[in-house]
């Protein structure tokens, strides 16, 4: 089933596009037709986006601050009985109960400049500067350190954790390398080794040759022994051994999105900054706990 979505707002859009897809994707036989408007701020665009909602009918899913917007297209709506629903009103309704108050609506505040906006700019700049094992000398200032071996999902895990806020490098392990002494001697970073099943990663690799050009005859660090499946799982197997004498805790990625390895790195990174969870009986991982896929 083809199902138009109409996904306005005021700001960025962010919000609305987030939660109309988290939801159309708990539905098999839906195949969504986004039609995205974002920035909508006058009567006049709101206007011309409501003639294309009138000829692809479908569901309507917003988010605006401006009173008059909201009536103009809640209105609209009714007439002509399409669905509209304003993702955050039942949220800020709740809110105000349970704080005994109003929120003041501003358009676009979530985005605003503030202390937090900065602090993931900074983290996101950390994570690019750290990447792979660069400028080892300061990881010290990390809050997390990403070992593994090559691709592993180190670095998009990494973006995904800075853009929460959480400076976050990463360490790759290569075969026949020493590894960094300086993880040995790191205090304040929490240090997370990432492995992965062998036959997965044997298949990312050559992947990954195909895009580079490169075939198994290929000199240097991405040629034969790159996806040499015994040669993988020794380095697999050196690298569990090392997260193990220096008891890191050890996630799978096998099967899990970066979303869901980001989860479960903040959650330990969470346990480390709020021990209370762990007293309240919070399911963290902790050291020496292997987190597999699933």
């Amino acid at each position: 089933m083809r199902l138009h979505l109409h996904l306005i707002s005021d700001s960025t859009g962010e919000t609305v596009t987030t939660v109309a897809r988290a939801a159309v994707s708990q539905f098999d036989d839906v195949v969504p037709v986004e039609h995205v408007w974002f920035f909508v701020r006058t009567t006049g665009q709101l206007e011309r986006i409501l003639r294309i909602v009138e000829a692809l009918p479908g569901l309507v899913i917003y988010t605006l601050v401006s009173p008059e917007l909201r009536h103009q297209l809640q209105e609209h709506c009714r007439q002509r009985g399409i669905p509209c629903v304003a993702v955050l009103d039942s949220v800020m309704q709740t809110l105000s109960m349970l704080v005994g108050t109003a929120g003041r609506p501003k358009v676009g505040r979530q985005h605003m400049m503030d202390d937090s906006y900065f602090s993931r700019i900074e983290a996101m700049d950390f994570a690019m500067r750290h990447d792979d094992g660069q400028f080892s000398e300061e990881l010290e200032q990390a809050d997390v350190v990403l070992v593994g071996v090559s691709r592993t999902s180190k670095t998009p895990t990494c973006v995904y954790l800075a853009n929460r806020g959480v400076k976050a490098a990463n360490v790759p392990l290569v075969p026949d390398l020493p590894q960094l002494p300086i993880l040995e001697r790191l205090r304040h970073p929490l240090i997370v080794g990432l492995t992965i099943k062998p036959e997965a990663l044997v298949e990312i690799r050559r992947s990954r040759q195909r895009i580079m050009g490169l075939d198994e005859t290929a000199p240097g660090r991405y040629g034969r022994d790159y996806v040499d499946v015994e040669k993988i799982r020794r380095e697999i197997v050196e690298a569990r051994r090392l997260f193990a004498r220096h008891r890191w805790p050890e996630i799978d990625v096998t099967r899990r999105s970066v979303e869901e390895t980001a989860a479960a790195i903040y959650q330990m990174l969470q346990a480390r900054r709020q021990p209370e969870l762990a007293a309240l009986g919070a399911e963290v991982p902790g050291p020496g706990i292997t987190e597999e896929g699933h």
